[in-house]
């Protein structure tokens, strides 16, 4: 299975002894992105799903504001990359200023954000979410998205090591799930696949995150036009503050029967 690799280990057995066994582990490897041949970022993921990985990349990065922004997406030939390189030409007209970009680096599978010099930036590229947006949920659908995310979750009932972010409508159905060994990764691989689609902005839509939310997926989300987050962990404090600021309803420890609600309550419906 693409992502996943295999190995002999030694595991200790309750009884104090030991066997040799085949465990599966996620595979992280670093994939650079090139924009006009200029290396902008390198990040640590899981392979699989790049095309879509770069898109919610430039897309979360305001690179890019519709699916006629990009003319493609494509891996540098082999063997050179070994894989791990894609290239990015972008479509006449729209500009791009590399000594602009503020995530030269690498980006480690954990982080999102990490080089950003104010968050006002962020604020600065994408509007916050209509405060009279009519999205909403019921509470007896949210409690049901944990579930159905794990159900998707091929590669993390195999390696028990993997981030998954999934897309719902508002009725709980699921419009694309990702994994990868970076929260951040996987919901721009998530985000990035409705983008290629042309399915943005995502109003009607929830993002559900199997760990904590911190600050770059919530923004991640209000890139995507996305008016409700929940993950099943706790978020952090800018996380928070971010999302009332931005209009975005934010939902943390959902774990049925319960979940707490950070801000705007009033997309979740209790009838």
């Amino acid at each position: 299975m693409q992502g996943i690799g295999a190995g002999s280990i030694i595991r200790r057995k309750e009884n104090g002894d030991h066997e040799c066994v085949t465990d599966e582990v996620a595979i992280e490897e670093p994939l650079e992105i090139r924009i006009g041949g200029v290396a902008v970022a390198t990040t640590m993921r899981t392979p699989g799903n790049d095309e879509e990985l770069v898109a919610g990349f430039l897309l979360s990065e305001g690179i890019v504001r519709a699916r006629s922004d990009i003319s493609a997406i494509a891996p540098c030939p082999l063997p050179a990359s070994l894989g791990n390189v894609m290239k990015v030409e972008l479509a006449p007209g729209v500009k791009f200023e590399p000594a602009a970009m503020q995530r030269f680096g690498t980006i480690s599978s954990s982080c999102g954000l990490c080089g950003k010099t104010s968050i006002e930036f962020i604020r600065q590229q994408f509007p916050p979410i209509d405060s009279g947006s009519r999205a909403q949920i019921a509470e007896t659908t949210l409690l049901e998205l944990p579930g159905r995310l794990r159900a998707g979750q091929g590669n993390f009932a195999r390696t028990g090591g993997i981030h998954a972010a999934g897309v719902f409508d508002l009725s709980g159905e699921l419009l694309v799930v990702r994994e990868d060994v970076g929260r951040h990764n996987a919901v721009d691989k998530a985000i990035g696949r409705a983008f290629l689609d042309g399915l943005l902005p995502l109003h009607n839509h929830v993002l559900v995150v199997s760990g904590r939310s911190s600050l770059e997926i919530v923004q991640k989300a209000l890139a995507a036009g996305i008016p409700i987050v929940a993950a099943v962990s706790a978020p952090s404090s800018l996380a928070v503050n971010f999302a009332r600021e931005c209009g975005q309803t934010l939902i943390g420890f959902l774990r049925p029967p319960t979940f707490n609600v950070y801000s705007h309550i009033e997309r979740i419906s209790t009838t």
